[in-house]
Order: C-alpha cells, then structure tokens, then sequence
C-alpha cells in the first residue's frame, strides 16, 4: 500500500446518494469506529462531520477484523450496494487488504443525536442522516425507550426534550400529519448486553456507534453493555364481560400461528421458518390473553392461523391441530370450552410466510352464542381485490337467551410490507397496496349496505393494516358508520409499534344505529405494544398486536 493513492473517505462518499467512484479500487485510511458480523466502519478522524458528505464509511469483510480504535489503510472496491431496485442505495468498500497503521489511533468525535437535531422536517433530515451514514454518532442520556425490545437486540428512544405526543406509558404516538417520523435507534450484538426493555424505560448512559443504514432506515451499530432504568408496566385484565344481550368481541392476531415444528428442508427460509409455538409458550400466551386478560370473550375473532403443517411448502391448508391446541391453551388457563370455526384458503393464494396459508378464523362460547347456520363464508374470493391478500371471514352469531344476531366481518387487509420506507430514493412513503386496501374497504362496505337495510348489527374487526385517520377507514365508514378506536381518548389509541411510533392497526366498526340508546364499549389491552423480549431467547411473546375486545349491546 502507498500513501500516493490515498482517497479521503468524504471523496469516495461524495454528496449524492451514489458514489462517483462506485466500481473503482481505492486505497484509504481511517480509524475502526465499529464492527458487526459483516464488516467493521472507518471514519477519517479530520474529516469535516459537519460537510455534505459523510467521512465515515462500512468496510465490507467477513474474515478477521481489526480492533475498534485503530488506525487502518483499506484498499478495495467501491460499491453502491442496495438490497434491491427499490431501496436506497449505501456506498461500501468490498475489502481487499488491510493494514494496521496504528493499535491505537486518533481519537473520534461522536456526533450527538439530539431531539433538537433529529425532529425536524422529512427533507431535513434525509440531509442529515446521509451526511452522518457511517460515523461515530451517540445517543444521551436520559432518552427514552418508546419501542419494546425485541430478540435481535433492537431499540428505539426518543432524546430528552423531544416534544412530540406522547402515550400514558411514555411512547411515541403516530402523527397523522408525519406518519413517517425516524426516531433514533440502535442495535446490540452481544446479546449479553442487551436488556429487556419495556415503553417508558429510561437511557441511564450515552449510546454511541457508527450510524447504519440496514433495512430501510437507518440504525446505531452500537457495543453494550447498556444501562437502563427499568419502566414498570401494568397491565389489567378488561372490564368488558358478556352479559345478556351484551356481547363481548376479542380481535386477536395468531402472529402466524401454528402447532408444527417445520422440517428445514420442507421449507422456504430455514432461519426465518422454523419456530415451535408451543415449546415457546405462545400458545398458552394466546390461551392466558383469552381466558384472563380479555375474560372470556363470547366471540375471538383471530387473524394469522396458519394451517396444520406451519411454513412447510405443501398442500396442507387445514387448521385443525392449530386451532385445537389453543383451545385446549384456553382451557388451560382456566378458560371455557371454545368451538372454532374457519374456511382454508387455497395453498398459496392467500398471501403472508410462504407455506403458512394464514387465513381468519373463529373462537366462540357456546353456551353465550350460537353461529347462524349457513352464515359462515369468505368474501372476496376470485375478486382481483383480495388476490394474493387474506379473505374476510363473515359469520353471524346469536345470542342464546334473546336471539338477538351479531355479524361479524373479521378482516386481515393488503399487508403495508411493501410501502416504501422514509429514506427511499424515490416516492418515500409510498404505499403501493393503499388503493388495494381501499378497494377491499368498498366491497366490505357494499356487504354494510346490505346489513344495514336489514337492520342487522355489524361489527368489522381485525388487522386492517392501515390507521384510523387513512384513506381506508374514511372509505369503510363514510357517513353510515363510526370506527369504535375514535371514541377512546388520543393518547389510548394505539395496539401496534412499529420502530418506534405507536399506532392502531386494528379497528371495530359499527352502524350509527347501533350507537343509538344502546350500550358500546370498546378497550384496548395494550400489554404487546409495550412489553420488551428478552434479545436472544425464545421469543414467549404471545403477539406482536395488542388485544382489541369490543362489547355491543345488541338489538332483539
């Protein structure tokens, strides 16, 4: 290696999203502000961190690394490496040789992530972080956790002073006006390092590490151990009971449930596929949520079933075992004996983990309610609508002592999986599948029309992967119906985290009609959106949605 042919690190980054010199060898030199499993970072510690471009960069290498703190020369080839078409694109070196210049090299400046720096405009802050991918940056104090944490060892807080609004527990609610905020967050690699964190819990140390950009957003590759004043989370069992003509509702997402412990070889991903539900305990989670935390409900409505044989690539689509085991979960846990009911997709055409053929599904109280024969069906099917998207489960059900019929649209919209993230390159935010989920809210509403001028009941529940103030809601409920969540107070509005901003994925919609002179609760549990996993074990948590229970009081 020759100093002649040094190129600085903001050089080879330059100002754009693309490296000029992406494609060519180059030989540089900085000091080794952090490594992961694929490479270590490099900073150039008399680079300008205030400049357009970055002085830091990731140095892709999966053999030895060198130590955190030196000072190395890297000579390889610059890269624009992007998972795929759609996604930002990182600039890298794809390492060829490195060299030890110095054990210990100059020291580098941390770059504060602070709420004055960090909560501002979209455009600002794209700015911002590009300029910052790759360098040493750090996380105060005193921030706090406002996402549970999960196994890999990830976090998201929000820095002391941050002014935005806030849930009881300490979180982040979304904002209708910035539904897309980026709130700092990082990620543990040692396990041992990383501990469980419940919404509300404190930062008692700075977190510092070079910034990252993986899975769409950006992320602190941060070393541990970190220290945190736990948040105390209680959560209680709901007040809804059934009585009478009150009918209790459970919304509950199986979070690809099944009774199978896949075979590897039978499957699309083994390291994504292969789980064992019920030696984790999440079917006796399901079975507790049910039985105690909701208080029997007469109705659950669930979502994600997956068929008999889990992920495995087959023709099984029955959900039998799966459905059986959590009753016998229910029961269990001191619950009553359920009756299930369901309709299977055909393999494959459902959408969701591939091999799962998740569909909706029915738990019910049969001493509370009876199902309406002959009401069971899907809507949806053969309508380019619902193609490759989980059908909507209709059934009718009667209240024993008074007859009176409730029927129930239990719904697991177009997935929000394909909207592109804040810091794409083109169309940030977009959600392609928005007008897909607006055309599905249409045709569940022709079936509203219909009940309506039947003077029959209606509840719609489920996971409708979109918010209460979207465009899918609006076209749900128009003028004829009322989304039960707009009744809670703001800052209780919310049964889902996603990086970080709490928000409502699930919904219960009614007709007007039934708010006039009859009874209409509505609760959110929200122990799932708030409760941290334990990074690196046996994920015991029983969803990754809050429960969601509605009580009606129908009419004769």
């Amino acid at each position: 290696m020759s100093d002649a042919r040094i190129t600085a690190i903001q050089d080879i980054q330059g100002t754009e999203l693309h490296s000029a010199l992406a494609g060519t060898e180059v030989l540089t030199r900085g000091v080794v502000i952090g490594v992961t499993r694929k490479g270590f970072f490099l900073q150039d510690p008399g680079g300008d961190i205030h400049g357009d471009a970055s002085c830091g960069i990731f140095v892709f290498e999966r053999r030895g690394k060198p130590a955190v703190g030196s000072l190395v020369e890297v000579s390889g080839k610059v890269v624009d490496y992007a998972p795929d078409e759609t996604s930002r694109p990182t600039t890298q070196i794809e390492e060829r040789e490195t060299r030890v210049l110095q054990e210990k090299g100059p020291g580098v400046k941390a770059y504060w992530l602070t709420a004055e720096r960090v909560l501002v405009g979209a455009s600002r802050l794209r700015a911002l972080l590009n300029s910052l991918e790759g360098m040493l940056v750090e996380i105060p104090a005193d921030s706090t956790f406002v996402a549970p944490s999960n196994l890999f060892g990830d976090y998201v807080v929000l820095p002391p002073g941050g002014d935005l609004e806030r849930t009881p527990f300490g979180g982040v609610l979304i904002d209708p006006h910035e539904p897309h905020r980026w709130l700092p967050g990082f990620r543990v690699l040692d396990n041992a390092d990383a501990p469980q964190v419940h919404v509300g819990s404190k930062l008692l140390q700075p977190v510092r590490g070079p910034l990252n950009f993986r899975v769409a957003s950006y992320q602190i590759a941060a070393s541990g151990p970190v220290k945190v004043a736990p948040s105390r989370v209680e959560i209680k069992p709901t007040q809804l009971v059934g009585e009478g003509k009150r009918v209790t509702v459970l919304s509950l997402n199986g979070f690809n449930l099944d009774a199978h412990v896949e075979d590897a070889s039978a499957v699309q991903d083994p390291s994504r596929d292969v789980d064992d539900d019920l030696r984790s305990g999440r079917f006796d989670g399901l079975g507790r949520a049910i039985a105690v935390d909701s208080r029997a409900p007469d109705i659950v409505a669930l979502q994600e079933i997956q068929d008999d044989d889990g992920a495995e690539l087959t023709d099984v689509v029955s959900a039998g075992k799966t459905l059986e085991s959590l009753v016998k979960a229910v029961r269990r846990a001191g619950g009553p004996a359920y009756e299930w009911v369901d309709v299977p997709p055909v393999a494959g055409a459902d959408g969701g983990q591939p091999g799962g053929n998740i569909r909706n599904a029915y738990l019910y109280r049969p001493d509370r309610v009876r199902l309406v024969e002959g009401s069971l069906r899907r809507l949806g099917d053969g309508t380019p609508a619902f193609s490759d998207s989980r059908k909507p489960l209709i059934a009718r059900f009667a209240e024993l002592g008074s007859g009176a019929e409730l029927e129930v649209i239990n719904v697991h919209l177009a997935s929000k999986r394909h909207q592109l993230g804040l810091f794409a390159p083109e169309r940030p935010g977009f959600d392609s599948r928005l007008s897909l989920r607006v055309e599905q809210a249409n045709m569940i509403g022709d079936e509203l029309r219909l009940l309506r001028e039947a003077g029959v009941d209606y509840l719609v529940t489920g996971d409708f992967n979109d918010f209460e103030f979207s465009e899918t809601l609006r076209t749900l409920t128009a003028d004829h119906s009322v989304n039960l969540i707009e009744r809670l107070p703001a800052e209780e509005r919310f049964d889902y985290n996603h990086r970080g901003l709490s928000q409502a994925l699930t919904h219960g919609v009614v007709s007007k009609r039934q708010l006039e002179g009859r009874s209409v609760e509505y609760e959110i549990l929200h122990g799932n959106a708030l409760l941290g996993a334990n990074p690196g074990q046996i994920g015991k948590r029983a969803s990754d949605h809050a429960y969601v229970i509605a009580r009606l009081e129908l009419q004769s």
